[in-house]
């Protein structure tokens, strides 16, 4: 049984069919790059991945000034300069979940403006990502993603942090990988080192 989304941190503010930004409500609580997020509409779990994070100034007359302090000397001293600061995230939609069933799919309506966004908890993640049909599903929004590969790699990182992952997932990833990259032994190959690299950490 597929369970509910954590609690959300954040919404949508921008959307499209092909990506979507929400800005969190916390400047400093924000979604890992590579991490499933998760937004519930009616009947439906929609699905995507982070692929941009970006801080900066609410207010575009005002720009962050370096101070030459840390942290906590600044919210000591000047507590009020965190609030003029701002976090969003750019997803693209993987698939949706509906009626406990995953299915890999571009949606059929934009993600709604000012739609709560939840962080996909770990059994989510893992039941959307077990079969990797979401591969294509990726490869095929490579005009939006910069770098497919480098998104890949964090996906199989969050994965292994949450003990999601093993060598039979992994076969299967690479079996998909192969196919759609036309079976380019160069790009396979620095990419198993990497991931390798990664996953036996």
């Amino acid at each position: 049984m597929i369970q509910k989304a954590n609690k959300p941190f954040g919404e949508i503010i921008e959307s499209s069919l092909a990506h979507f930004t929400a800005q969190t409500w916390k400047w400093d609580d924000f979604p890992a790059y590579g991490s499933l997020v998760s937004i519930e509409q009616n009947s439906q779990t929609s699905i995507g991945v982070v692929y941009d994070v970006s801080t900066g100034s609410i207010d575009p007359s005002r720009s962050p000034f370096a101070y030459q302090k840390t942290e906590q000397e600044l919210k000591k001293e000047q507590p009020q300069i965190f609030e003029f600061l701002k976090t969003t995230f750019k997803s693209v939609p993987l698939g949706i979940i509906e009626h406990e069933r995953c299915h890999y799919m571009a949606p059929a309506h934009p993600a709604k403006i000012h739609a709560f966004v939840s962080p996909a908890n770990p059994t989510i993640s893992y039941q959307f990502l077990a079969q990797p049909l979401w591969v294509h599903r990726l490869f095929s929004l490579s005009g939006i993603v910069a770098n497919v590969d480098e998104l890949l790699l964090a996906i199989l990182e969050n994965l292994k942090k949450n003990d999601r992952f093993d060598s039979k997932h992994l076969h299967a990833f690479m079996q998909t990988y192969s196919l759609l990259t036309g079976n380019d032994y160069r790009r396979i190959k620095l990419f198993l080192g990497r991931a390798g690299a990664h996953l036996s950490q």
